[in-house]
């Protein structure tokens, strides 16, 4: 089942290149023409839209984060697997959301593997894209449970000292870029899946050479190669665990010949199949 968050708001929040709310409709428009090969049946719930806000008088980025999320849970209690296009990175909480109320994992150790640049732990006043994992954490903290996070592609330039302190004492499990290799990879996300019951996978494009995805907020100066993403992907799916995954950061405004747009719907395809 797929489901786009049409948002903007977080990245405007985050001082980012806005844009990423036209995303789901740009990686449908890249599914479209792909061959379909998949054992499954496949629906398009539409969009959740958040108003992009202005200083002032911002979005109703909390809203749209919880509307979100209560539709995921009720796709996830009927048995499908979701996967959410955002969307700037704000996707994930409204993903967390949806995941951590739906009966489906109840009582079990659920794990966030996240692919990206960016270890998104900010602490602000309010929520942008910046801030979904330490939002989690704090839920996760509140309900007596600590959040179970992995990273895969983290870039030690693009994270302040104060970021890496703050995943250091929350637990995070990370990967550099430069050190990810296929073997680095697979054997890190074993690790980590090894621990868990089920495992929520969230994508953000800008973890992806910007030769590769140059249509995001952030493009990166090295980043992990396609087959590196594509062949961790298929070890999260293979593994039996996955109940929801998202896509997170596309902005068609910045992108060239729907360069990020197509490697978006090959890995949709891939987490369908």
């Amino acid at each position: 089942m797929l489901l786009g968050f049409a948002s903007d708001e977080g990245v405007r929040r985050n001082k980012g290149r806005v844009g990423a709310a036209a995303a789901p409709n740009a990686i449908r428009a890249a599914l479209g023409p792909l061959a379909f090969h998949l054992g499954r049946d496949v629906f398009d719930a539409g969009d959740v839209t958040v108003k992009l806000g202005e200083e002032g008088a911002p979005g109703d980025l909390e809203g749209g984060q919880e509307r979100c999320g209560e539709v995921i849970t009720s796709m996830l209690d009927a048995g499908a697997l979701t996967v959410t296009l955002g969307g700037g990175h704000e996707t994930a909480y409204a993903s967390y959301l949806g995941v951590v109320d739906s009966e489906r994992v109840a009582g079990a150790r659920v794990g966030v593997l996240n692919l990206d640049a960016h270890f998104d732990l900010r602490a602000e006043d309010r929520a942008s894209s910046g801030t979904p994992f330490l939002q989690m954490a704090r839920a996760e903290a509140a309900a007596g449970r600590t959040l179970e996070y992995a990273v895969v592609g983290i870039s030690r330039p693009n994270n302040t000292l104060a970021l890496f302190r703050r995943a250091d004492e929350l637990g995070v499990r990370y990967l550099l870029d430069e050190y990810a290799t296929r073997e680095t990879a697979e054997s890190f996300v074993e690790d980590f899946l090894s621990g868990l019951d089920a495992v929520y996978l969230t994508i953000d494009l800008d973890v992806l050479p910007a030769a590769v995805a140059p249509g995001v907020s952030a493009p990166a100066g090295l980043g992990v190669p396609l087959d590196l993403i594509v062949a961790v992907v298929r070890r999260v799916v293979a593994s039996g665990k996955l109940v929801h995954a998202d896509l997170a950061e596309l902005n068609p405004s910045y992108d060239v010949d729907s360069r990020t747009a197509r490697v978006a719907a090959r890995l949709v395809d891939t987490i369908l199949g």
